[in-house]
C-alpha cells in the first residue's frame, strides 16, 4: 500500500466490509497508485472467508470521477497503464463476495463503469453519471463496452459512448443501469440494508450463483445449465446447505458459516 492511501476499507465485525475512494478534492479521482491500491485491496477480500458482503462508495459526496488524468508516470505506456486499470476491474469484478455500488454525487467514466462492475448499485437522486470518454479524447475503458452492450444493446450503448452526456441518476436507472434510486444521503443506508440482508444467505452457494450469473451473460444455454449442474453438486458438500434444509424443516432461521 502507498503512504497515502486512495482505497479505505472498513470492517464491522458482521461480515460486511466497506470500500471508500477516499480522494474527495478531486471527486475520488484515481491515480494509478489507486488502481493498483484498489485490485489488492480486493484481492485481500477475495481470500477471506471472514468477508462476506462489500459495500463501495465514495467519500466527500462523490463516488468516483474516473482515472485522475493529472500528471501520471512517464515511464509507463499506455499498454501498461491499461493492464493496471484491468487488474482492478478484473479485482472487482470476479470478487467471490457480492458487491454494492453506494453511489452519490458523480460517477464518471471509469467511475460510472466501476458501479456498473458491482453485482447491485443504489444511487442517490441527485447522483450524476457519464461515459465522459469521447470528450476526453478517449474510447471507454474500464469494462464499459462490454457492461454497455450487454445491459442496453447496441444502439443504447453507441448513444451513452459516443455522446458521453452527464445523465441524472433517474434516467440511468430507467435504462436498467441502476437497482434504485433513492433520497439524497441515502444510498450508503439503503446498501448496508442490502447487505445485511445478502449476510442471511449461504454465503458458498450465493458466490457460485454470482459466478453463474456472470458466465451465463457471455455463455451458452447449454454450458449455464451444465453449469448449474456442478454447482449443485459442490452444495450439497456443504455444511451451510445441510444447516439450510434442516433449519427450513426445523422452523427456524439458519446459522451459516461459510463451510
Amino acid at each position: 500500500m502507498s503512504d497515502n492511501p486512495v482505497v479505505l476499507v472498513e470492517r464491522d465485525g458482521s461480515g460486511i466490509v466497506t470500500v471508500t475512494l477516499d480522494r474527495p478534492d478531486t471527486k475520488n479521482s484515481v491515480p494509478r497508485a489507486g488502481w493498483i491500491e484498489l485490485a489488492e485491496v480486493f484481492g485481500d477480500i477475495a481470500g477471506r472467508a471472514d468477508d462476506r458482503v462489500v459495500v463501495l462508495t465514495g467519500a466527500g459526496g462523490d463516488f468516483c470521477s474516473g482515472s485522475d488524468l493529472r500528471g501520471g508516470d512517464s515511464a509507463d505506456s499506455p499498454r501498461r497503464a491499461m493492464r493496471i486499470v484491468n487488474a482492478a476491474l478484473l479485482a472487482v469484478r470476479d470478487l467471490p463476495q457480492p458487491t454494492i455500488a453506494a453511489v452519490s454525487g458523480v460517477a464518471a467514466g471509469g467511475g460510472f463503469n466501476l458501479a456498473l462492475a458491482c453485482d447491485l448499485a443504489v444511487a442517490e437522486e441527485t447522483a450524476r453519471f457519464s461515459q465522459i470518454f469521447a470528450r476526453r479524447g478517449l474510447s471507454v475503458d474500464f469494462g464499459g463496452t462490454w457492461f454497455l452492450t450487454h445491459m442496453l444493446g447496441l444502439h443504447r450503448a453507441k448513444e451513452l459512448a459516443f455522446f458521453g452526456r452527464m445523465l441524472p441518476a433517474a434516467d440511468v436507472h430507467a435504462l436498467g443501469l441502476l437497482n434504485k434510486v433513492v433520497p439524497e444521503g441515502e444510498a450508503l443506508a439503503q446498501a448496508y440494508e442490502w447487505a445485511r440482508e445478502l449476510l442471511a444467505l449461504a454465503p458458498l452457494a450465493l458466490s457460485q450463483t454470482k459466478e453463474m450469473l456472470n458466465l451465463a451473460a457471455s455463455g451458452s444455454f447449454h454450458d449455464s445449465v451444465l453449469r448449474e449442474a456442478a454447482a449443485q453438486n459442490i452444495n450439497g458438500t456443504t455444511e451451510d446447505t445441510r444447516e439450510a434444509i434442516r433449519a427450513f424443516l426445523e422452523k427456524r432461521d439458519p446459522v451459516f458459516r461459510n463451510r
